[in-house]
């Protein structure tokens, strides 16, 4: 199951997108995100689709575990479409009794559906080719004029950082609980679903303790190498912006705008 949590892996592969500063990346992904979300045609979502393609193309990663990633949120996914296409008043196109399907909620469940794939997608990307150290780097040099607030910048990006790449460990500690219990004879997978509900509840309490034991460990770790506040640490490697940077950003708010655009002129 680990391995279908996207958010928060990282996969070497030396690509563009590797190369580029973390500050592009979360700049460049924080107004896609943005244009993504006031998308509202069919047209826009497919000039989306088609950016989030190449981006995961020019990244160099494997389309399938992007595929294996929507695993986790199929049951979201398939909620957000029932629930549109149920209960927003439209054109029926099928009923069975009380229930009824409209067109109207259909094209919205769908959109829905489209778009919290295409933000999953692009969340994921910037973490899949950025290292969460030099992600926390990008991070504390974005937040740096919020310091002048007294604002700990630093302490603020290393908590983002530790939190998205505790979701794969999280998973992987479920994993390995859920294996111990089918070693048992206890297999929750053929427990039809009420059931299964309730019987996860003996496998959420030694995984809040693994993960409080983790965080412990941590916290030790981060204490050992004399982290403090992060207030005046230094830095071995420094971020500079290169070229392609500049390059990278300014296609990405071409393409930002042009689906501004797009929606804006009701395409």
């Amino acid at each position: 199951m680990n391995n279908n949590i996207l958010i928060g892996q990282y996969v070497e592969t030396h690509s563009l997108l590797h190369r580029l500063d973390p500050r592009t990346k979360i700049l460049a992904v924080f107004l896609l995100l943005l244009s993504f979300i006031m998308l509202n045609s069919y047209i826009g979502y497919t000039a989306a689709t088609v950016v989030v393609t190449g981006l995961i193309r020019l990244s160099g990663i494997s389309f399938g575990l992007f595929l294996r990633g929507l695993k986790p949120l199929w049951f979201i996914l398939m909620f957000t479409l029932v629930y549109n296409a149920l209960f927003i008043q439209g054109q029926v196109i099928w009923s069975w009794g009380i229930i009824g399907v409209t067109s109207e909620g259909l094209q919205t469940g769908i959109q829905f559906v489209w778009r919290i794939v295409l933000l999953v997608w692009l969340s994921s990307l910037l973490t899949l080719t950025t290292q969460p150290l030099v992600l926390a780097q990008g991070l504390t040099k974005l937040m740096a004029p919020l310091s002048r607030l007294h604002v700990p910048v630093e302490q603020f990006s290393l908590m983002i950082v530790i939190a998205i790449r505790f979701i794969p460990t999280i998973m992987q500690e479920l994993d390995r609980i859920l294996l111990a219990q089918k070693a048992r004879g206890y297999d929750l997978a053929a427990l039809p679903l009420p059931k299964r509900m309730v019987a996860y509840i003996p496998v959420i309490v030694p995984l809040l303790f693994t993960v409080i034991g983790r965080a412990e460990q941590l916290s030790h770790a981060i204490d050992a190498r004399a982290f403090g506040k992060g207030k005046g640490r230094t830095e071995y490697r420094q971020l500079h912006l290169q070229r392609i940077d500049y390059q990278a950003g300014g296609t990405v708010v071409v393409i930002a705008a042009v689906l501004l655009l797009l929606q804006s002129a009701g395409i």
